[in-house]
């Protein structure tokens, strides 16, 4: 049997949900010039990993379901994703210079440009995900939509968003770090796996197990990240390592220590592939994703 080689599967469904982004974007030179120019700097500018939607369709193939069908909402996954990345560079919240290793969208242009990028963003967005899906009811599509602006706004990442801004310059308790993870990145994460499931035609058991598996891997993958503001390569990583200590944030490095916080990394990783246990070959994307988590560089 050939090994799963999680680089070739990860750059061909990358190159896919670009080529897709980069044929529902107006160009630089159509009006509004200077927003769609904005916009195609922040979406498709710097590359990125293209992790949600990735997670999007790798759920849907998990479970029988076909890529071509829930691209659209993968493609809106992205949309929200880049938005939110946009609006937390900005000045007024993490006043960063550097996003994916190109000027961040403020930089780039203007303040003003900016959040106008992020707000279309997010709105075409729900535009993207109100595609009709092949063999799903609209009733089914409508409550993902549904999900998503769940996890997107004051119940999942906006909200976590708005604890990590509170957080700051004071002591906070282990629990009120995760409970700020698991809203500002996770909710998003799990609800890619959890609409790509559901989308793709999984049952009940299935998107349980897949719904598990996002909430594992989405603290996971703040963990890492987390970590990567400790010791990350601002080379690899394309941006400034070191925002959490320079902001006074809680992190888990800061509260339990690098070698712990490590090993609570690898603790959600296996959640996280337990979650997967009773699924077949199809779902080895799911795996090889949850098991990289730990060797991350950006």
């Amino acid at each position: 049997m050939t090994p799963f080689e999680l680089h070739v599967y990860l750059d061909d469904r990358k190159l896919l949900v670009e080529k897709h982004l980069e044929s529902l974007i107006p160009s630089g030179q159509k009006p509004p010039q200077r927003l769609n120019a904005a916009i195609r700097h922040s979406l498709l500018g710097g590359g990125g990993k293209r992790l949600r939607p990735i997670l999007v369709l790798a759920s849907a193939e998990a479970v029988g379901g076909r890529v071509a069908d829930l691209l659209p909402f993968a493609c809106a996954m992205e949309c929200i994703h880049t938005y939110s990345l946009i609006h937390d560079d900005l000045p007024a919240m993490d006043d960063d210079d550097l996003r994916r290793g190109v000027p961040t969208c403020h930089k780039a242009f203007d303040e003003a440009t900016a959040i106008l990028a992020g707000d279309a963003l997010l709105t075409f967005a729900f535009e993207l995900a109100s595609t009709p899906i092949a063999g799903r009811s609209d009733g089914a599509v409508l409550a993902m939509i549904a999900q998503l602006a769940r996890d997107a706004g004051i119940h999942g990442m906006v909200g976590g968003q708005m604890l990590d801004i509170q957080g700051e310059n004071r002591e906070i308790t282990l629990a009120e770090l995760q409970n700020i993870h698991i809203h500002k990145t996770g909710a998003l994460i799990r609800a890619a796996c959890l609409i790509g499931a559901t989308l793709g035609g999984a049952d009940e058991t299935a998107i349980r197990h897949l719904n598990r598996y996002g909430e594992a891997f989405g603290l996971a993958f703040q963990i890492t990240d987390d970590i990567l503001d400790v010791v990350g390569d601002k080379r690899i990583m394309g941006k400034s390592p070191g925002n959490d200590q320079k902001k006074n944030k809680a992190s888990y490095p800061a509260l339990m220590g690098l070698p712990q916080a490590r090993q609570e990394a690898r603790n959600m990783v296996d959640e996280a592939m337990e979650a997967l246990s009773s699924f077949p070959s199809a779902a080895d994307p799911l795996r090889a994703l949850a098991s990289q988590l730990l060797d991350r560089t950006h």
